[in-house]
């Protein structure tokens, strides 16, 4: 790996404490005008200054996000479908790397359906991505999406993990799980795992509070910030939690619901 692959890393996953708390504000690019992200500005404004990452679309990095921002970068790069479509694995690569390098990104982000419909296609794109990314010194962001069909165990999570890290990825999004901490004891790359769906404010401080302790390296939430009736003391109290070792009972304390 070279400098400027480990630079760009550093800048997502800070160093120093070997962490990262990723602000997901992507889901426009299948949902459209998402709960709580119906005018992205605002809320990106709000939030942001507690991220230590955005991940997001083109689209709203150009428009809703200030230029003069210094926040890292993790660009989603595919779709290709609605959530009315027929089928939201049916993904393809929507963003050329070299676009990604002009909007000065610190990494790219792709989902793969391990077991899916288009297994093959994702996994395709995966390897095709990271080819042109590596080329470049761009780190690839691999999201193991499940579908309906798939069973969010340790054994499916590890299989979609260990595959994207086989193929290249530098840092694995997923899912937490029961025995979470075989799935990142097989994956040789960082993982992160995913918020999911609005739940309880304190499930979702539980939720990263057990995956940094099973050894995520952080957490990439969306929803559960932006979409909580304290969405800035949400993101601070997972950023105590993932860069500060809290309790859940104390993060959850500093909330103001």
């Amino acid at each position: 790996m070279d400098w400027g692959m480990k630079n760009r890393i550093s800048r997502i996953i800070k160093p120093e404490i070997g962490r990262t708390v990723m602000l997901a504000v992507d889901h426009g690019y299948f949902l459209g005008p998402t709960t709580g992200l119906e005018e992205p500005s605002k809320i990106i404004a709000e939030l942001v200054p507690h991220a230590d990452s955005l991940m997001l679309t083109r689209g709203i990095l150009r428009t809703s996000v200030i230029p003069e921002s210094s926040v890292p970068i993790v660009l989603r790069v595919s779709g290709g479908n609605s959530i009315i479509g027929d089928d939201l694995s049916n993904e393809t690569i929507t963003v050329s790397v070299e676009d990604a390098i002009r909007l000065n990104v610190s990494a790219v982000a792709l989902s793969i359906y391990v077991g899916g419909k288009y297994e093959h296609q994702t996994l395709k794109n995966l390897t095709s991505l990271i080819n042109e990314c590596e080329k470049y010194g761009i780190p690839v962001l691999a999201v193991t999406a499940v579908g309906k069909e798939m069973a969010r165990d340790a054994k499916y999570l590890s299989l979609a993990c260990r595959i994207a890290a086989e193929l290249g990825a530098h840092m694995v999004k997923t899912y937490y799980c029961e025995d979470f901490e075989k799935v990142v004891k097989t994956c040789p790359v960082p993982v992160v795992i995913a918020g999911g769906k609005k739940i309880s404010e304190k499930d979702a401080l539980e939720l990263a509070y057990n995956a940094i302790k099973r050894g995520a390296v952080g957490v990439d939430m969306g929803r559960n910030i932006f979409q909580s009736s304290d969405p800035v003391g949400m993101i601070k109290a997972v950023r105590s939690i993932v860069h500060e070792n809290a309790s859940v009972e104390k993060a959850y304390k500093t909330l103001k619901l």
